[in-house]
């Protein structure tokens, strides 16, 4: 049988995430010890409360079967969630939609609700599965660039009308991923206003909710008036409560594109496992100590991991957010040949900054997954990388 890939598959990209850990795999055979900084899946566990729900409900067999959606325990405690943390209030009934993660609503949602020749704004550089689904859906991407000199916000203002005229939605994510920028107030006012004038869904990813540093404010899109009526925000447990494993998440705000979004889903999924609804409904009710310790230790592990590449005279900016530091490379390397180098010569794992659009090169993004003191030897071990070899090619 003589099959090959569809179009679509074939127009994207390979994942630079198997890139990297075949890589880091090839690096391990050689004997390498790799300090892997690549993929963003915590290495902290969940509150200890999640862990003894999990366990609890487990062990009820009546709870195995399919839950089709989420319970209402779930979306009560989404609400409950929000109007504590964002002084956000939501409908559970309408305005919240449960997903296995961010990360199936983002991939599913331009399937829902854009036909093919449809235009997307998306950032770049952006987390891959924003274009990779408006590919699956059939859609055309246009880029946003997201410039260090305009704090990697969008210049709105910028993108032709011709090109908004066939715009359906645009995806934004502050604080960003790989690009760890925050947005303030004022730049979401102006996102809602824009989007009301050109009838374009703004889709918010707010992954990296909980994992702000330095006291800067918490902004939920929804938070703004009349975000709701053109947008919606992705949310997720796997980095605010450690349950990446998991799978699961939620979408927040226009009910409308909520309803369109589970007409999908109930046609591909069966819902959740009971016992992690259930664990989800604890973490999202608690009294969110938990959160605050967190912050705390990634605030440390940046500390410890941009001061430590500083000794090395590599000076990189200081993350105001998510457990990502965005690096511009030194001089003479590209992104890849940087992230590739450093993996085989020095047994440390980053991402190339290219793998999340053209504008990322010269960039790499390096996860605080590992504790203070393995962030300091892998900080040392760039040091020795940097001072021994050189780009050549």
């Amino acid at each position: 049988m003589n099959l090959v890939p569809s179009e679509k598959l074939q127009k994207m990209t390979a994942s630079i995430f198997q890139e990297v850990a075949d890589c880091k795999q090839q690096a391990i055979i050689n004997g390498k010890d790799v300090i892997d900084l690549s993929v963003g899946s915590p290495d902290l566990p969940p509150p200890e409360f999640v862990v003894e729900t999990l366990v609890e409900y487990a062990k009820d067999k009546s709870k195995y079967g399919y839950t089709l959606k989420g319970i209402a325990e779930f979306h009560e405690a989404v609400r409950y969630f929000y109007q504590h943390r964002y002084a956000v209030d939501l409908d559970p009934t309408k305005e919240v939609l449960q997903l296995m993660g961010s990360q199936d609503g983002l991939a599913h949602l331009a399937t829902a609700v854009c036909n093919s020749g449809d235009y997307v704004l998306v950032p770049d550089p952006g987390y891959p599965i924003y274009e990779a689904s408006v590919t699956i859906a059939g859609g055309v991407i246009y880029p946003m660039p997201l410039l260090a000199e305009n704090h990697f916000l969008p210049k709105l203002e910028e993108i032709p009308l011709e090109i908004l005229e066939k715009t359906r939605m645009m995806i934004l994510s502050y604080p960003g991923n790989p690009v760890t920028a925050l947005a303030d107030r004022d730049f979401f006012e102006k996102v809602v206003k824009f989007a009301k004038l050109h009838n374009i869904l703004v889709v918010h990813d707010f992954a990296y909710s909980e994992l702000i540093f330095d006291g800067h404010p918490q902004i939920s899109f929804m938070s703004v008036p009349g975000a709701k009526e053109v947008g919606i925000e992705f949310n997720s447990l796997s980095k605010t409560f450690n349950m990446a494993g998991c799978r699961i998440g939620y979408v927040v705000g226009n009910a409308k594109v909520l309803d369109i979004l589970g007409a999908l889903k109930s046609h591909i999924d069966y819902g959740i496992f009971y016992p992690i609804q259930h664990a989800a409904v604890r973490a999202l009710k608690s009294d969110y100590i938990s959160l605050s310790n967190q912050v705390k230790e990634y605030e440390i592990r940046r500390d410890v991991l941009i001061a430590g590449l500083e000794k090395s005279g590599w000076k990189v900016s200081k993350s105001p957010a998510t457990m990502f530091v965005w690096a511009k490379i030194p001089e003479g390397w590209t992104s890849r040949g940087f992230a590739f180098e450093l993996i085989g010569q020095a047994g440390v794992a980053v991402v190339p900054g290219d793998a999340f659009g053209k504008l990322g090169e010269g960039y790499v993004r390096i996860a605080m997954v590992q504790p203070p003191e393995r962030l300091t030897e892998a900080a040392e071990r760039i040091h020795a990388f940097l001072s021994e070899y050189t780009y050549s090619g």
